[in-house]
């Protein structure tokens, strides 16, 4: 990356959380090795700063495909958030001209839909269902729902808000995202309030970020998913984030909660507003 003089990016909020979005489809940055690239530009104060870079790349059979990096270079399948955030960057720059479009991502085809600053986002259908699950860590009992929206996702419902506003989410998410239970490849953890049928609160401990971010899509996606197989909430579900803004995640559960393994969802969405936070250049020297 010596070569490098500048890079020039978008810098992206859906709900809080915030990208680095590059056209890479000239190849300027070399998405196989650029891993110490993506840990400097992602430090906050000491460069842009962001939870994640997102690289767009030319597709032959779709509108594009991205190369996601979260902020530790480690790569990730899917992010709802940065989903959106790449919708709203491909029609900006004119790499796609149609509002509605699909694009690659490691976990599949993802489409996506821009209605003026808002994206929709249909979701790849969820796997992996796994509910009741009951796991120690740290010498704390958690009853926990799992589910892969894309990348995996333990939830974590608390009884009322002031438990979920109190939880020290640094040392349980990290516990649950490190558990054994869950390894080799580990799991983004949501602790979730229920206020009412289309109503949660979440906050979410993301894997690769490994801290609490302000909002998580996948994660608000699996929050709805597992909440509803309780009885708990039914589509649509309007998320708070820990930022504040709101998403919305829209569904159709198929089968029956008393038997989980019945359970599929389909038409699966997740909807908010996505900023555009500026547009520069990078310059490299500030990366050594």
């Amino acid at each position: 990356m010596t070569d490098l003089k500048r890079i020039h990016f978008y810098k992206m909020s859906g709900a809080g959380n915030d990208f680095i979005l590059i056209d890479n489809r000239q190849g300027l940055i070399d998405a196989d090795n650029c891993q110490e690239l993506i840990r400097r530009i992602c430090r906050r104060k000491f460069s842009v700063g962001a939870d994640g870079v997102i690289l767009i790349e030319s597709d032959p059979e779709v509108d594009f495909r991205w190369r996601f990096f979260n902020a530790d270079a480690s790569q990730a399948e899917m992010c709802g958030n940065g989903a959106r955030c790449a919708v709203r960057f491909a029609y900006l720059t004119g790499i796609v001209e149609k509002k509605q479009m699909a694009f690659r991502t490691l976990a599949g085809i993802i489409r996506g839909e821009l209605l003026g600053d808002r994206v929709k986002v249909q979701m790849i259908p969820p796997r992996n269902l796994q509910t009741d699950l009951k796991l120690r860590a740290d010498n704390r009992l958690f009853r926990l729902d799992f589910i892969n929206t894309g990348v995996p996702h333990a939830v974590w419902l608390a009884d009322n808000a002031q438990e979920l506003e109190s939880i020290d989410i640094l040392h349980w998410g990290n516990a649950i995202r490190f558990h054994p239970t869950f390894q080799p490849a580990g799991t983004n953890v949501n602790f979730v309030f229920v206020e009412d049928s289309h109503h949660l609160v979440i906050r979410t401990y993301e894997r690769g970020v490994e801290g609490e971010t302000l909002a998580c899509g996948t994660g608000s996606v699996a929050a709805c998913l597992t909440s509803t197989v309780r009885n708990r909430v039914q589509s649509p579900v309007e998320v708070k984030t820990r930022g504040g803004e709101i998403l919305t995640v829209y569904f159709e559960m198929f089968g029956s909660p008393q038997d989980p393994t019945t359970i599929r969802f389909d038409e699966v969405y997740l909807e908010g507003e996505v900023k555009v936070a500026y547009e520069a250049d990078l310059w490299t020297e500030t990366l050594r």
